[in-house]
């Protein structure tokens, strides 16, 4: 069994066609996935999808993309969405200084309020980082009781190791298998009990699928990637990370 444990399933290409990616996702052996959402509106339409399918569980938050855009009632939005069930983090947050689509000041105040509704829920977060390694721990070390994911992780081992340290796990997507990727050798070195896997579908689409729509199915080949890495078999990294996403979510 794998987790797919970062999807967008609410994006058009995937949501009109979800019986036909979860079948397919199911043949590659991916059973279990983990709908993040980006704003307020999708995090309802994650909440939806999960209420759909066993095999689906969901997120809300705010993207940092999407801070600019948060309403005043943000927080009391998210508190609501999170009285589900099927909520089992909050996010996806986080900072990106590589696009900077909201200004900075309006990222790390927005990431911080979500950081405190997790600290109150006693629930993970899955976080964004580009370019923003700094800021990011920082304002983690503020939330020392607070744990979760750093997805799509594209940072070094020394920011890897910080993060382990803080309780996070490391989660690698189709960017680990593209030529000339500093990952794998970052990759190498995370523990293979704090190793996560994900597709970020439907971007991120992992050799030999790179530049076409992603789907869930194909973290199957993140695992065979990782796991040539750490020179185990596919299976005992499906098994490892799925083991860790029960852990971190709680499923």
């Amino acid at each position: 069994m794998l987790t797919d444990t970062h999807c967008h399933l609410f994006y058009d290409d995937l949501k009109n066609d979800i019986h036909g990616v979860l079948k397919r996702a199911d043949d590659l052996g991916v059973n279990r996935f983990i709908c993040v959402a980006t704003n307020l509106q999708d995090s309802e339409e994650c909440l939806n999808l999960s209420k759909s399918f066993d095999s689906i569980y969901a997120s809300a938050g705010i993207h940092p993309h999407d801070a600019k855009n948060a309403p005043q009632d943000f927080v009391e939005q998210i508190y609501s969405l999170m009285d589900s069930d099927q909520m089992v983090a909050v996010g996806e947050m986080g900072l990106d200084y590589f696009r900077n689509i909201s200004d900075s000041e309006i990222q790390k105040a927005v990431f911080y309020k979500q950081m405190e509704i997790a600290m109150d829920l006693k629930k993970p977060i899955i976080f964004h980082n580009r370019d923003a390694d700094k800021d990011i721990l920082s304002i983690l070390n503020c939330f020392p009781e607070v744990y979760g994911v750093a997805h799509c992780f594209s940072s070094s081992i020394e920011t890897a190791e910080k993060l382990i340290e803080l309780g996070y796990y490391i989660s690698f997507s189709g960017n680990l298998t593209f030529k000339n990727s500093h990952l794998p050798e970052v990759a190498k070195q995370i523990p293979l009990d704090r190793l996560l896997v994900e597709t970020d579908s439907p971007y991120l689409s992992p050799a030999p699928y790179r530049g076409k729509k992603n789907e869930p199915g194909r973290v199957r080949y993140v695992a065979e990637f990782l796991a040539t890495l750490h020179n185990i078999t596919v299976e005992e990294i499906a098994d490892i990370t799925s083991e860790n996403a029960t852990e971190v979510f709680n499923l």
